[in-house]
C-alpha cells in the first residue's frame, strides 16, 4: 500500500477499488474523456490532409457550422441526467459514465471556442482547449488515487480545518499570480502541485512578473525564453494540423 501524507493533504491510492460500482466508473468516465478527446484531435487533422479525402470532414448546412462542442454538450446532458434521475444496474451505468466521458472530451477539445466565442481551434489561441483538458484529466486522475485535501483523520479541530484551508488558498493563488494557472488549479485537490507552481520561474505575462521582475533582469529574461521555448513547440504541433489548409 502506497501512502503519502503531506501536512493534512493525502494521496491514498489504495482507497480506490475497482470492484465498487462508483470507482469503476469513474476510471471508466477518465479513460473516455482522454480517448475521445485524442481520437477528435487526429480526426480534426485528417481532415485537413489530402492523401485521406476519403476522411469525414465538418457537418455544415446552410450557413452554419456544427462544431463537434455540440454533440459533447448533448451526450454531457443526457448520460447526466440519466446517471442522476434513473437508477441503473451495471453494464449500463459504465456505459452512462463512457458516454459522459465522450461529451466532456468533445466539449473541452473546443474550449477555445467557447471561451473566446471565436473558432481559434488552429489558432495560437487554441491552445487553452489543450490545457483545459490537461487541469481536467490531472483533477480528475488524482480525484480516482485517492487525493484529499482534507481528511478527518487529519485534522483534530476546527482550527486545523481552517488553517489547513487557508494554506490551500493561498499557495492556489499564489501559483496562479504566477502564471501557473494548471498547478494552481491542481493543487486544489493535491496541495503540492500548487506548491511547486509557487517555486517555479513566473511567466512573463503574469500579475507576478510585472510586479517582481524588472525588464532587464535575470529572472525575466529566463522566463521569457522559456516561455518562447513552449510557444515554439506547441506552434509546431500546430503547424501540423494548418499545414493542408
Amino acid at each position: 500500500m502506497m501512502q503519502m501524507t503531506v501536512a493534512s493533504f493525502s494521496l491514498d491510492p489504495s482507497t480506490q477499488n475497482l470492484s465498487l460500482r462508483a470507482d469503476q466508473a469513474g476510471f471508466i468516465l477518465l479513460g473516455s474523456f482522454l480517448l475521445s478527446f485524442i481520437l477528435i484531435r487526429i480526426s480534426t487533422r485528417l481532415m485537413r490532409s489530402p492523401k485521406v479525402p476519403w476522411w469525414p470532414g465538418s457537418i455544415k448546412t446552410g450557413g452554419l457550422h456544427v462544431h463537434h462542442l455540440v454533440f459533447g454538450i448533448v451526450l454531457m446532458l443526457l448520460f447526466g441526467f440519466l446517471a442522476i434521475a434513473v437508477y441503473l444496474p451495471n453494464p449500463w451505468y459504465d456505459l452512462v459514465a463512457a458516454g459522459f466521458g465522450v461529451g466532456a472530451g468533445l466539449t473541452l477539445d473546443e474550449y477555445a471556442l467557447w471561451l473566446h466565442l471565436d473558432d481559434v481551434y488552429w489558432a495560437e489561441e487554441g491552445r487553452r482547449s489543450v490545457d483545459a483538458v490537461l487541469v481536467a484529466a490531472v483533477i480528475g486522475g488524482l480525484i480516482l488515487l485517492g487525493a484529499r485535501p482534507l481528511t478527518s483523520s487529519d485534522t483534530g479541530s476546527a482550527i486545523g480545518v481552517v488553517a489547513a484551508i487557508v494554506v490551500v488558498l493561498a499557495l492556489t493563488a499564489a501559483a496562479m499570480i504566477k502564471g501557473r494557472t494548471m498547478l494552481g488549479i491542481c493543487g486544489l485537490v493535491f496541495p503540492p502541485l500548487a506548491f511547486w507552481g509557487v517555486v517555479r520561474l513566473a511567466r512573463p505575462e503574469s500579475p507576478w512578473a510585472r510586479w517582481r521582475y524588472t525588464p532587464d533582469s535575470k529572472r525575466m529574461q529566463r522566463a521569457i525564453a522559456r516561455s518562447e521555448r513552449q510557444r515554439r513547440r506547441y506552434r509546431r504541433w500546430q503547424e501540423i494540423g494548418r499545414a493542408h489548409v
